[in-house]
């Protein structure tokens, strides 16, 4: 096994990892429900987020609310 085999399989692996990450990515029809909320992320409103949660400005749980 010389130099140039090392690289073939180097060329193979590269290959496969590329259309691993491909198809994990365009793919699977249960990522792009989680890719799409990740994309919306920038644009939401913490304090929405924080009152849907029922938070306190500071994290805590507003007292009277229990999860």
């Amino acid at each position: 096994m010389d130099i140039n085999d090392l690289r073939s399989l180097m060329t193979v692996f590269s290959l496969f990892t590329f259309l691993g990450i491909i198809w994990w990515a365009y793919g699977m029809k249960a990522n792009k429900r989680n890719f799409d909320e990740a994309a919306m992320l920038p644009f939401s409103e913490e304090a929405v987020d924080r009152a849907e949660l029922g938070l306190a400005g500071d994290g805590r749980v507003k007292e009277g609310k229990a999860s």
